[in-house]
């Protein structure tokens, strides 16, 4: 096991091609244990193909991906997904019409520690896991309140409830670190103040790395102690939220050039 100084993630010189187009090129940042890092651009900047590089949905054209210091290259979404990377994204997915407790169980399938013969038997051991199982999702939904919901389906759900299960079925695998995709999309201005409340738990109770995708720059600045700064898939600058609002290339990216 990799010690706390070694970065959660690591990425060196990642970058893909699709045909003739670099959508990536030069990505290096380091996510530390326990950290809130945003990353930020204008619409079109690379920000969900990076994502989709570091759960090996996109395999990389060039450049490493290292998780707590092992090198992900090979890896399927699945071994990513259990080597310790887990996220949400831009669309919500969820399994409609299953109940919330089922959703948050799929998310637990990385520890279930039963055969498909005691399972299709109902074998002491399946009774046994199936029981954990229950416990472990009602325990994670009573993070998010939402532990009263447990047997509703989740379609039913309003939008932001729909948005926190999506993010307590990624806990369910227990990640190293969580990748949040607009988690604030759609959301009012209270529901995303108790979605910063619940990101910054989530860090606090799980001691997990957190890296986000979002629009919403009070979030972003609200709740982020380092920031990445996207456009045209390169990285613009890197640094803290009081760094990242007087930066000019910045300012550039999303308001166009200043007038001299």
């Amino acid at each position: 096991m990799a010690d706390k100084k070694t970065p959660v993630l690591e990425t060196k010189h990642l970058g893909i091609d699709f045909g003739g187009l670099t959508a990536v090129d030069e990505f290096n940042i380091e996510v530390e244990h326990g950290e809130i890092k945003g990353l930020i651009g204008p619409n079109g900047a690379g920000k969900t193909t990076i994502f989709n590089l570091l759960t090996k949905v996109y395999k990389p054209s060039r450049g490493m991906i290292l998780l707590d210091g092992t090198d992900t290259q090979g890896m399927t979404p699945e071994k990513v997904n259990r080597a310790g990377i887990a996220r949400t994204f831009q669309n919500i997915r969820l399994f409609d019409k299953l109940t919330v407790e089922e959703n948050v169980k799929i998310g637990l399938h990385n520890h279930i520690n039963y055969s498909s013969i005691e399972g299709v038997l109902r074998l002491p051991r399946y009774w046994s896991e199936e029981k954990k199982a229950h416990e472990k999702a009602l325990e994670l939904l009573d993070i998010f309140e939402m532990s009263d919901m447990a047997g509703d389906v989740a379609g039913s759900l309003p939008y932001g409830a729909q948005r926190r299960l999506e993010i307590v079925r990624a806990l369910a695998t227990e990640p190293k670190l969580l990748l949040l995709d607009e988690p604030a999309a759609g959301m009012n201005p209270s529901e995303t103040e108790e979605l910063m409340n619940n990101i910054r738990k989530i860090r606090d109770e799980f001691g997990i790395a957190i890296m986000l995708i979002e629009h919403d720059m009070k979030l972003v600045m609200g709740i982020c102690e380092n920031i990445v700064v996207v456009n045209f898939g390169k990285i613009i600058a890197k640094g803290t939220p009081a760094e990242i609002q007087s930066n000019d290339d910045v300012i550039e990216a999303y308001l166009g050039k200043r007038k001299g």
